[in-house]
């Protein structure tokens, strides 16, 4: 039997609402509350949660009032962008660890806000990164540790994603993107894929980001679908948009590997993460139609293969035991429920989670120091490092099913 852990659930739109039920379905899982700012999604909360408990939940409209009342465990938060950081601290103040939903940060004083909240309250700050729980990006993790791709050089990713109506409609559907792509100019949403490489690169334990450059096209995709859909009479239809249609992020790591990021909303395109791997031995492209792999030696020389059989080959044994259990599939192919998983282990052991604060903080400053860069012509700027020199000799990571630091097969009985 899992020890019981009561978990707070703030932001409760779309995606709110589908993480809260993925939440409920892990054993040990209570939500005694749940909280937004709208009354009707409150409501909707709470009778999902009675749906699939039959237990009544407390509604709030504000996130104070129910950390003051609830003795809660910990924070789920899925709040927009610009406010998640903010709920972030105010839980770890108010004694509960936290998950926060991904984005950018506002400003890098905002980081640093929920690195000391958490230092100096013990609480850890999460940020629920499913990407590096898929099991393709897995795979390759475990394929890098096991020394296939030699010492890695570069790496790429990227969100390129057709949000345009999600964006566009967001005083209908009260989507939060819609005001940042009016007043933001940079890379608003990097850590779905800046997760896993961050992890495969070893970032705040032994490397870290240092420096970040950024530049961005002009803005044309928005202002061409809103006058397609909605015609020269809505409300949007001169609105000038900020954010480029692509923005490309280049950031130099201490031990001298490249990141390349893209963020692409906002044109028509098919979903891609552009992920790419370089190393010393062996290549990897997330492909238009089929993911490929190039190993030097083995591969026909100058010829892509088929990832599928080095996926079977290196499958990471937390997909293994995923699937071999009969786990059903959650949200994004299973992914969010691993990482969902993944938090409340942390919680239920008391032990620090596979993400930590400055992984959070680290991930999420790329939005912001993006925008300064752009905003100078593409010059670089400095990423902040919130270990405070931790980085160069860390206390030893956890091991467990979960880890994101090394493969640690003893967990699974292999």
């Amino acid at each position: 039997m899992r020890e019981q852990v009561r978990i707070g659930c703030v932001g409760l739109g779309g995606r709110g609402q589908g993480q809260m039920r993925e939440l409920l379905d892990i054993p040990g899982v209570i939500v005694p509350a749940v909280c937004d700012v709208y009354e009707d999604r409150a409501q909707a909360g709470a009778a999902i949660v009675e749906e699939k408990t039959g237990t009544a939940a407390a509604a709030y409209t504000d996130h104070r009032e129910m950390l003051a009342k609830e003795p809660l465990d910990a924070v789920l938060c899925c709040t927009t962008w610009i406010t998640h950081g903010r709920v972030a601290v105010d839980a770890m103040r108010a004694g509960c660890d936290v998950s926060i939903e991904v984005g950018g940060a506002a400003s890098v004083e905002e980081c640093w806000q929920m690195v000391r909240a958490s230092e100096e309250t013990g609480r850890f700050c999460m940020l629920l990164e499913n990407c590096c729980y898929d099991r393709n990006e897995m795979a390759l993790f475990r394929m890098a540790r096991q020394g296939a791709f030699g010492e890695i050089v570069h790496c790429e990713g990227g969100y390129r994603h057709d949000l345009r109506d999600e964006i566009a409609y967001g005083r209908e559907n009260r989507h939060g993107r819609l005001k940042n792509f009016i007043g933001r100019n940079g890379e608003l949403y990097p850590t779905h894929q800046l997760g896993p490489i961050a992890k495969l690169l070893r970032i705040n334990r032994g490397n870290r980001f240092v420096t970040l450059s950024s530049v961005a096209s002009k803005a044309r995709g928005l202002h061409e679908f809103l006058l397609r859909e909605k015609g020269p009479e809505y409300y949007l239809a001169n609105q000038v948009f900020n954010q480029g249609d692509i923005v490309d992020t280049n950031i130099l790591c201490a031990n001298g590997e490249t990141i390349h990021l893209v963020h692409d909303c906002t044109l028509p395109r098919p979903y891609s993460r552009n992920y790419a791997i370089s190393g010393a031995k062996a290549a990897y492209r997330e492909a238009p139609f089929q993911d490929a792999i190039y190993v030097d030696g083995i591969s026909p020389r100058h010829e892509w293969e088929p990832f599928g059989p080095y996926r079977e080959k290196y499958e990471h044994p937390l997909w293994k035991a995923y699937q071999d259990e009969g786990i059903r599939f959650g949200g994004h192919g299973g992914m969010d429920f691993l990482v969902l998983s993944a938090f409340v282990e942390a919680l239920q052991k008391r032990v620090p989670p596979p993400i930590d604060v400055y992984d959070t903080a680290a991930w999420m400053s790329v939005t912001c120091l993006s925008e300064q860069s752009v905003a100078m012509g593409g010059a670089p700027v400095p990423v902040p490092d919130f270990t405070n020199g931790l980085w160069i000799d860390r206390e030893p990571f956890r091991r467990g099913m979960y880890c994101l630091e090394e493969v640690c097969e003893e967990a699974f009985g292999e």
